[in-house]
């Protein structure tokens, strides 16, 4: 390779000579083999490289930094959700809670409230078999006082029509004026 080096410079200087020897063309100036036009590409594409350099990381740190603060507020947004939800968890278990202790209250309640009515109706059904039993005895009661006095009417009416009978026959005026001195004189 370094053999060949010598002999390139030597083509380049010859055609540099035969381009000049002619007249036609200028030979431009080289920076590391690249023409002019390339050089200034070059410098455009370093600068526009180190303005980047310089700008576009801090785009991108401000992209993370907008997207870590919209995540960040989401973040809050679902933490304060995620109390909120919680919250109304506590309230609706303390409801139900309630709920469930109003219910067996009101569960307690109603059969308190039906052992009652069934005392009651127990204690009115017996009041009222007694109450029965009195109007039967008492009816019983009226019907032998009825048959009592009906027979003692009976028996008075028998031993009044007797002695209506017994006193015709065997008294006479003369007898009833001996009774009725006889009690005048005893008053």
């Amino acid at each position: 390779m370094a053999d060949q080096l010598p002999a390139v410079i030597a083509t380049n200087e010859a055609q540099t000579e035969v381009a000049t020897e002619q007249g036609l063309v200028h030979a431009e100036p080289e920076l590391f083999g690249m023409a002019p036009f390339q050089i200034v590409a070059l410098a455009m594409l370093v600068l526009i490289l180190i303005m980047f350099w310089k700008r576009v990381p801090a785009m991108i740190v401000g992209g993370i930094d907008t997207r870590i603060a919209a995540i960040k507020q989401q973040l809050d947004e679902a933490m304060a959700l995620r109390v909120e939800a919680e919250q109304l968890r506590a309230d609706y278990a303390a409801k139900i809670a309630g709920a469930e202790k109003d219910a067996e209250a009101m569960l307690a309640n109603a059969r308190t409230e039906a052992d009652d009515i069934l005392a009651k109706a127990e204690a009115d059904a017996k009041a009222m078999v007694t109450r029965r039993e009195r109007m039967a005895t008492d009816k019983i009661a009226a019907a032998e006082r009825e048959a009592i006095a009906s027979v003692r009417n009976r028996a008075v009416t028998a031993a009044t029509a007797a002695s209506r009978k017994l006193i015709a026959e065997k008294h006479g005026e003369d007898a009833d004026r001996a009774l009725a001195d006889k009690v005048i004189a005893g008053l």
